[in-house]
């Protein structure tokens, strides 16, 4: 068994790792990347496989860090199975379609407005291309093991974070190989904690907060200061956030808040649609989170929809108090370009981030204080009040990944690093290597390693 890591090396993005397993090519997470441009471009290029070789992928969540790359795979000859939670199927029914939507869309902008660098901006691929990739998605238990082949499995293990998020384990009759996936918190506002694993011979471990604690303080206090003082300047709060896990945390804290009336009883809405499908599942997959069957439901009316695109363009006719949720959570792409571009010129409001901001992107550049920001080929000045708040973080920080894996009976062979930036897998590396007297490394992009 070999595995090579074809993804989130050096980055918080593109997940995949091409494992090589009793003669059978498996992709375990097939995301896009995201932020700085060279990462994007990798997106572009060719994988270091024939799509058609390999046997089938294994996908930890939803999130597109760890599924967008599904559609394009397909399109390039991939006709496996694509095995995965039942959660990250419903999920992926809505994120996948949206991805390839907002690519056709960008596209399309960028053709007529004429910023793109190239003749003819293409999408990666398109909704309909993403919709026919669903058709390869074969659903799965947790905690059932699933054969592959004579002496390979794998099982899925609930991991927090989102709903469907899993931790896979593969096993061939010599060892055993886990990704966690993005590891969930031990105390999430809505999410149950991670399963606990006592065994496996090699782990490939997330290092997302690897150099850091999330803030002990009240998500609900923080968020509800932050709206009180920007609507008592007659301004917007406009909140960037995941349309999957993110959304629906400050959409729950929003209606908690309003019914203890902690904040104005101003307007909410939820300018995306493929949030609002989300936040519906949350009400199917009671058996993964902590909400009440009435808690989902109140979270799930606590804002007006927007559905249309002149719907979400009306928003940003009028400056008055009012609290804005939408997509994408780093400011990457997506109907928050637009509300950005109507008040991030204006001292009155505030752009609150709930989630990571990986490098490159436009949210990363706004929590680190840039006086301007390039949207749709144009520049505008940054007057708004820019909030960064860690608390909600569905990752779990530095010190809640050393308590998961003191949950280990015996130390892995070999601890592999991933989906962190450099100075966070760093830090946790020598956490683990300090603490626990574990053999930890961080590999490279396109590394290849041999797990005897």
């Amino acid at each position: 068994m070999n595995i090579q890591f074809i993804g989130a090396t050096g980055t918080v993005t593109g997940s995949k790792y091409l494992l090589n397993a009793e003669g059978q090519k498996i992709l375990v997470d097939c995301g896009l990347f995201q932020g700085l441009k060279e990462l994007r471009l990798r997106n572009w290029a060719s994988l270091p496989l024939n799509p058609a070789e390999i046997k089938c992928v294994l996908l930890t969540h939803a999130h597109i860090d760890h599924t967008g790359y599904v559609p394009l795979l397909v399109k390039n000859g991939f006709r496996g199975k694509i095995y995965c939670s039942h959660g990250t199927l419903e999920l992926c029914k809505i994120l996948l379609p949206d991805s390839g939507y907002l690519q056709e869309e960008d596209a399309s902008f960028a053709n007529r407005h004429g910023f793109s660098k190239h003749k003819l901006a293409l999408p990666l691929y398109t909704l309909k291309e993403a919709e026919e990739s669903l058709k390869y998605f074969h659903p799965l238990d947790f905690d059932a093991p699933y054969e592959l082949a004579k002496d390979l499995n794998f099982t899925l293990f609930p991991a927090g974070h989102i709903l469907g998020a899993s931790m896979i384990q593969v096993k061939d009759k010599e060892r055993s190989l886990l990704f966690t996936g993005d590891l969930g918190r031990p105390n999430d506002l809505i999410m149950k904690p991670p399963r606990a694993v006592e065994q496996t011979d090699y782990l490939v471990l997330e290092s997302t907060y690897g150099d850091r604690l999330h803030g002990a303080e009240d998500p609900k206090d923080e968020i509800a200061a932050v709206i009180n003082r920007t609507a008592a300047r007659g301004g917007v709060t406009i909140v960037p956030s995941f349309a999957v896990g993110r959304a629906q945390a400050v959409l729950y804290i929003i209606d908690q808040l309003k019914h203890e009336k902690k904040i104005p009883d101003i307007p909410v809405y939820l300018d995306s649609p493929m949030a609002r499908d989300a936040t519906d599942l949350y009400c199917a997959f009671g058996d993964e989170h902590r909400l009440s069957t009435k808690e989902c439901t109140l979270m799930c009316r606590v804002a007006k929809i927007i559905n249309t695109q002149d719907e979400s363009k009306a928003l940003d006719e009028k400056q008055i108090p009012k609290i804005i949720v939408t997509a994408s959570g780093m400011a990457t792409g997506g109907r928050v370009l637009h509300h950005l571009k109507a008040f991030v010129s204006d001292p009155r409001n505030t752009v609150l981030f709930v989630g990571y901001q990986a490098a490159g992107t436009r949210g990363e550049a706004m929590v680190n204080g840039v006086e301007r920001i390039k949207m749709h080929g144009e520049i505008f000045p940054i007057h708004a009040e820019i909030v960064k708040q860690d608390s909600l973080s569905a990752h779990a920080d530095s010190e809640e990944i050393m308590a998961w894996l003191k949950n280990f009976k015996h130390a892995p062979k070999q601890v592999f690093l991933t989906h962190g930036e450099p100075a966070q897998a760093e830090a946790l590396r020598s956490k683990i290597i300090e603490r626990l007297k574990w053999k930890c490394r961080i590999p490279k992009y396109l590394e290849r390693v041999d797990l005897k």
